[in-house]
């Protein structure tokens, strides 16, 4: 069985060749090509990055204020769970103290739920302090791009 050769072979010479045309030289001809003002890529990418390191600030200052309002409630579980337990040391189970559980019970879990809330409020203004921080450099970068291109069709 005869080994075929692969179809698509690579002649260097061939493609030696095609680099001296004159054809080739035109098409990298800089009179045509707009200049690039690399200082404003530069300064560009800088307020680019600057304004990331910005958003990741002020999502991170959002995200301690989370960190902290989650241990303080914590803290405020674990304190209320301890006043719970001291008040139900040594009493007899009665109707009465049945139901004052059942609504103390049921208050926890509305705090809770209030605190889930708080949480996810934070950390939606968190982000979204970051996001606006970002979107406004890119807005910025948009009219940037657009000044730029009608300066080079003038």
């Amino acid at each position: 069985m005869a080994i075929e050769k692969f179809p698509f072979t690579f002649d260097a010479e061939k493609m030696g060749e095609f680099f001296k045309l004159p054809e080739f030289d035109k098409f990298f001809d800089t009179s045509k090509m707009p200049a690039v003002d690399v200082e404003a890529v530069i300064a560009a990418q800088q307020k680019n990055v600057a304004a990331m390191v910005e958003a990741n600030k002020v999502a991170i200052a959002g995200y301690q204020e989370i960190y902290k309002r989650q241990v303080a409630l914590v803290e405020e579980t674990i304190a209320a769970i301890k006043d719970q337990m001291a008040d139900l040391q040594g009493q007899p189970v009665t109707a009465d103290q049945t139901a004052k559980n059942i609504e103390t019970a049921k208050v926890a879990m509305e705090k809770a739920v209030a605190n889930v809330k708080e949480l996810s409020e934070l950390a939606q203004k968190a982000n979204t302090e970051a996001f606006e921080i970002v979107k406004a450099r890119f807005e910025e970068a948009v009219a940037e791009f657009k000044d730029a291109a009608s300066k080079l069709a003038a």
